[in-house]
């Protein structure tokens, strides 16, 4: 089994308790803002401090910078910040685990933009993977009752900002891999941490400007629940690494094609943590998106 996917499912582990831990965040003390911000503030230091202990463990050289790499690492940082934001709002909509299942639009958006933006291509096989899950997506894109002419079941808010975050998530991703490849020295695990630093670093900054700006209060209540708000970076940091890792290692439409099983997590939190129930045709969703992650890991 090639690398890149155990290192994919660990992140899609990762992101869904830090996903858990934000809905949280939003639903009693936080706005979108504030629960984005707690993702980046308490991770920045911790990741810092994980470059800065490999360097000196593996004797390696800090990773030389161009123009390059800037373009991507902050195309995808802000990209990212957004993508966020959007999700965070998505739960206001939607139960946590279709919440969840909206922004995985990201896989189809990602192949396009990945060929865009670095000319990496997907085989058939993988075209038809990919599509194959997104037919889950439609078939999970419905409101609850399900009543009323189509266009309006699909054409929603709720689809509307799981769209929109599948679109800021693909610049997200194809910009760290961009960035990643762009560094010049250092191994697969240190281009990857040092992209996630530089990265986080930059979002924590442009968040606290943006609060400090708009919402003053929010980083005061960030620091006074820095319980919740502290694991929420520990969780952002190990699914970050992991995913900057598995983007270095593979091409960005599949680690996000193989990161749906973030889904099955996503249904088990729904059920035992929030005590949420879904539909027969969610679950039908579900089926054919597990069905696709199949396909692409014995196809690709």
């Amino acid at each position: 089994m090639d690398i890149w996917i155990p290192v994919t499912i660990a992140a899609a582990f990762a992101q869904t308790i830090r996903f858990m831990l934000q809905k949280h965040l939003k639903a009693t003390r936080l706005s979108t803002a504030g629960a984005t911000f707690a993702r980046f503030v308490y991770s920045a230091p911790l990741v810092a401090l994980l470059v800065w202990v490999y360097l000196w463990v593996s004797g390696q050289d800090i990773p030389g910078l161009s123009p390059r790499f800037w373009a991507f690492a902050m195309t995808g940082g802000l990209a990212q910040i957004l993508a966020t934001m959007c999700v965070v709002a998505l739960f206001s909509h939607r139960n946590f685990a279709v919440g969840i299942t909206f922004t995985k639009t990201v896989v189809v958006q990602t192949a396009l933009v990945g060929f865009v933006l670095l000319g990496e291509g997907v085989s058939p096989a993988g075209i038809a993977a990919i599509a194959l899950g997104l037919v889950g997506v439609l078939l999970l894109s419905d409101p609850p009752g399900g009543t009323g002419a189509w266009h309006k079941r699909i054409m929603n808010r709720a689809a509307g900002l799981g769209l929109l975050s599948g679109v800021f998530f693909a610049f997200s991703a194809v910009g760290y891999r961009g960035a990643s490849l762009a560094l010049s020295g250092g191994d697969v695990f240190l281009r990857a941490a040092f992209t996630l630093a530089i990265v986080t670093a930059t979002q924590t900054i442009a968040m606290a400007l943006w609060l400090a700006w708009r919402e003053r209060g929010q980083m005061a209540l960030v620091a006074r629940h820095w319980r919740i708000a502290g694991l929420v970076g520990v969780t952002s940091m190990a699914g970050s690494l992991c995913w900057f890792t598995a983007f270095t290692l593979q091409t960005a439409a599949y680690v996000n094609a193989l990161g749906q099983v973030e889904l099955i997590f996503g249904f088990i939190a729904s059920h035992f943590f929030f005590k949420e129930r879904n539909s027969p045709r969610e679950l039908w969703g579900l089926a054919v998106l597990m069905t696709s992650i199949l396909l692409l890991i014995l196809l690709i």
